[in-house]
């Protein structure tokens, strides 16, 4: 997965119009011009690191003046005390951009960190790790982007991306059959249907009317390899809901095929990344 430059910088500019309404009272009131420093990322604790081009992008966008130098790239594992990069130029420009460039960094190497996690522990199974529209506003893409780093899969970017019928959808429309019937007749050729499920004799009812992905929202590990053997390879299975470190190694045992994850996304801990200004 690559980002466009435009949605980076658009991105950045947003946080940087937050970050610095008119001006930094503190920089531009102590620091002159033509004042120079250099500065590097270290890592504070083990990890795999993500968006650190982004991070490069932020000083260039909040006054350039700044040569970068990456020690280390997207996807690789860091290790507490690792230098990631360092930095040399205009010192307006790496106080102004500081907390932008490392508030993104931190956020992405989290994801990417939490995703690898997760991948690893599903290893020698069928199953894959997908995140979820369960993203921050404007952030979506690059969030995506560092599970992908870290990883894992992508499932839907947005609503346009494939027909996916919730248990509101169902509920609302009165079932799954006649949900399922009547998206049929208007959707093309080249969309799929997924349909989340509450029980075994639903997930029957989405297999009668020959849906392509089927998830199965929060059941036990015991229901879920029911729903394997059931389904027998006539759609792909989708676990979602409850899954944590913790338990997905026993859920991908299940033999489902893919598992969805939220936490990814919505709730991960940032990874911990510290600018250091060498002192004069």
């Amino acid at each position: 997965m690559k980002l466009t430059q435009t949605y980076v910088d658009k991105v950045i500019n947003t946080a940087l119009a937050e970050d610095i309404n008119y001006i930094d009272v503190t920089t531009d009131n102590l620091i002159g011009a033509e004042h120079k420093s250099s500065a590097y990322y270290v890592a504070k604790d083990d990890g795999v690191l993500c968006g650190i081009d982004i991070a490069k992008r932020v000083f260039e966008l909040a006054g350039d003046g700044v040569s970068f130098q990456k020690l280390m790239c997207d996807g690789d594992k860091v290790r507490k005390g690792d230098i990631i990069a360092k930095m040399s130029g205009s010192t307006a420009t790496l106080l102004k951009g500081e907390r932008t460039a490392l508030n993104i960094l931190q956020h992405l190497s989290g994801i990417a960190t939490a995703t690898n996690r997760c991948s690893e522990l599903v290893k020698g199974t069928k199953a894959s790790v997908t995140d979820t529209r369960k993203t921050l506003p404007g952030l979506r893409a690059m969030q995506k982007y560092a599970v992908t780093v870290g990883g894992g899969k992508n499932h839907r970017f947005n609503l346009s991306d494939g027909a996916m019928l919730k248990d509101n959808h169902i509920d609302a429309y009165g079932g799954i059959t006649a949900a399922v019937t009547a998206l049929r007749e208007k959707i093309g050729h080249m969309v799929k249907i997924e349909v989340e499920v509450r029980n075994l004799d639903e997930l029957r009812e989405a297999l009668d009317n020959r849906c392509e992905v089927i998830m199965l929202d929060n059941m036990s590990c015991e229901e879920m390899k029911k729903a394997v053997e059931i389904t027998d390879g006539k759609a792909l299975l989708e676990a979602s809901g409850n899954v944590t470190a913790e338990n997905i190694r026993s859920v991908a045992e299940t033999g489902i095929d893919i598992i969805s994850l939220g936490a990814l996304t919505h709730s991960v801990r940032c990874f911990d990344i510290s600018m250091k200004i060498e002192k004069q």
